[in-house]
């Protein structure tokens, strides 16, 4: 059985666009290997100047304030401002890391 000449051009064409669509994988591959170097060259963001260090009860109770790169701030940390660690170790009463010190850096007595 011979094909149409219409099957063949449809054959053809899904060869193109198969020749195709590998070509574009292959850039977009090409701009992911890019991508990936570039930022594998971009150094990492600062820590925050200061963490609260919560629990892991159900209220994530705070458990107490670092310096935001405190070797002993746990994993569960949230970003804090310079007045919410003030207010923090002062008006709620957050212990300050016996570490880091915070409460000195920030000139607070807790």
């Amino acid at each position: 059985m011979t094909d149409s000449p219409r099957l063949v051009a449809l054959r053809f064409l899904e060869r193109v666009q198969l020749q195709d669509l590998e070509r574009t994988r292959r850039w977009i591959a090409q701009e992911e290997g890019r991508a990936a170097e570039e930022a594998a060259r971009r150094p990492p963001p600062p820590p925050p100047a200061w963490v609260v260090q919560r629990g892991i009860d159900g209220a994530r109770s705070p458990i107490a304030i670092h310096v935001g790169d405190c070797a002993m701030r746990g994993r569960h940390v949230q970003p804090l401002t310079r007045d919410q660690a003030v207010t923090g170790l002062v008006e709620h009463g957050v212990r300050p890391c016996p570490l880091c010190r915070p409460d000195t850096a920030l000139g607070v007595h807790a």
